[in-house]
Formats: structure tokens, sequence, C-alpha cells
């Protein structure tokens, strides 16, 4: 594990900032990403329409998710505005992002985006063994009572908001695997077998599936950090950044007692009740943020984002 990213452009004292059309490009091919696989009912494509629009307003074009697979931008068209290193960096880490991903599409992509063959495969399999990680780590694992859920609920919702703090794109990447891996734990200590697919529908049946967490997560990272400079320099864009960690907390926080909820019932909700069971729990995760800020920022301080999958092993 030594690659944190794709190799990174010289420092300078001042970041460059992106143009409107490089910003389009990047979102425009994270949502090329999400639909290449052919998977993205309507459901799927109004809620990315909705983060998307929740975190970038009309600041982004999505077009794409209205056409036919034939009419949509090529990659070639996605990327020609992408002029910096930075930007050809990011888009192509969003891509990886994708739990579901297109391997073709990957490396049509890198190739469009003249990024090396090795970093490009170098990352994606960085991003593999995260993806990989919950289900190896919570073998054989049961929590033996409420409060020992509390508290697991709690931890998972601090180490996520530290990785959304943290600038690498690797770190968010594990943010979703660790709320895989928490609803697991969960259902696991109420007797339940679990395989990954169904975790990813319960998350679904809440309103936050798990497409839409990746493109907000990314969406937020860059509208916040790239276009901090824009906005008003390095400190408005740290702002944004703890105002998204806030949200990851209360996310994933709401997803664990939520999943209590339902596995301790018996599976009894359904997916309306679920959905309308997240909503409040969402907003009292929200509540609690400042409560454990300084948590976060500890949790942070001790992530090794070159070794993301020892994240997932202990209690």
């Amino acid at each position: 594990m030594g690659v944190r990213a794709l190799a990174p452009a010289a420092m300078t004292d001042s970041p460059p900032v992106p143009s409107k059309a490089e910003i389009d490009g990047v979102f425009t091919l994270a949502l090329l990403a999400a639909l290449a696989d052919g998977n993205a009912d309507e459901r799927e494509r109004a809620h990315l329409r909705e983060v998307a629009t929740r975190i970038g307003g009309d600041r982004i074009d999505l077009s794409v998710l209205d056409r036919a697979p034939g009419a949509r931008p090529s990659i070639a068209e996605a990327v020609r505005p992408l002029s910096t290193p930075e930007a050809r960096r990011h888009a192509y880490e969003v891509a990886v992002g994708r739990s579901d991903r297109d391997g073709a599409f990957l490396r049509d992509l890198a190739a469009a985006l003249g990024l090396p063959a090795v970093s490009a495969q170098s990352f994606v399999a960085e991003a593999d063994a995260i993806a990989a990680a919950p289900a190896a780590a919570v073998a054989g694992t049961v929590m033996p009572d409420a409060a020992a859920l509390d508290k697991q609920i709690l931890d998972a919702s601090i180490t996520n908001a530290a990785l959304e703090i943290l600038p690498e794109t690797l770190a968010s990447m594990a943010i979703l695997p660790l709320q895989v891996r928490l609803v697991y734990r969960i259902g696991t200590a109420y007797g339940y077998e679990l395989d990954q697919g169904h975790i990813k529908e319960f998350i679904a049946a809440l309103g936050v599936g798990l497409a839409g967490q990746y493109l907000e997560q990314f969406g937020r990272k860059l509208l916040g950090g790239m276009l901090g400079a824009a906005l008003g320099g390095i400190g408005r864009a740290a702002g944004h950044q703890a105002a998204s960690s806030g949200m990851t907390f209360a996310t994933t926080w709401a997803i664990g007692q939520v999943a209590k909820q339902y596995y301790g019932g018996g599976r009894t909700l359904d997916a309306a009740k679920l959905k309308a069971a997240f909503a409040p729990l969402l907003a009292q995760g929200q509540a609690l943020v400042d409560r454990y800020g300084g948590d976060i920022a500890q949790r942070a301080r001790s992530i090794d984002v070159r070794n993301l999958p020892a994240l997932f092993k202990g209690p």
C-alpha cells in the first residue's frame, strides 16, 4: 500500500483554480462512470440528479442523465476541458470511486487522460483492497448488546467524518465500505447472515444509495476543495470540508441506528418506513457533530492513508 493517489503535480504557492468547463468535465465523467455498467434505473438516476443539484446547484450540467446511451458525451469529449494535471487526476480518481465500476470504461478513461498505466493500475488496486476489506474483517463478528452496538455506530461515524476531512481521494473511498461493514456487523449481532447486495439495497431504501453518496462525497471535495480557491481561499475550502464531515458523521450514525431498529425488530419495516425512520435520525446525528468534533480531528490525525484496509480490523 504505497500509493496515496496518482502521481501529484508539482506543488505551487497558489493551487490552480478550475474553470467551469473543467468542473463540468469532472462531473460529466463521474456521471458517465455511474452509468457505465448500464444498470442505473430511473430511481438511481433521479437520486444522482438530486444529489448533484444539492451540492452544485446550477453549476453542474446534468443533461447526461437524461440522454440515451448513444447520445451521451464520449469520454474524449468530457476529457477535453480538463487542462490541468489536478483536474485530470481528480476525474480518474472519482471514476474509480464507483463500487461497481466498469473496467473497460476506466481503461479508456486513463488512456484519454494520458495517465501512466502503472499509476492508474496502482490506484485501482488500492481502491479494490479498500472495497474488499469489509467482508474479510467482519467474519464471525457478534456484538453482545445494544450499548456495544451504539459504541460501534459512534466509532464508525467518527472514523467516516475523519476520512471526509482528509484531502486524499482514497480516504473518501473507505467511507462507503465502512458503512457496509457497520450494517453487516449490526445484522450479525441479531443473528442475520447478510451479503453486500442486501446491504446496498437496505442503504438505498433509506434514500442514501451508495451511488448517490459516492457522487456527493467526491463532488463536495471538488466544489469545496478545488473550487475553494475561487470562493475565498484555503480557509473557505477547509470550512466547507468541515461541514461535509459533519454530514458524513450524521449519515453514518443514522444508517447505524436504523439498522439497529430494523434487524433488532425482526426486519419488519418496509422501504417507506425505513426512509421515514431515517430522516429524524439524520437530524439527531447532525446535532451530535459538535460534541464529537475533537474526536473527529484526533481520528483524522491517526489515520494512515497508505494503509486504509487497517481501518477494518479490530473489534
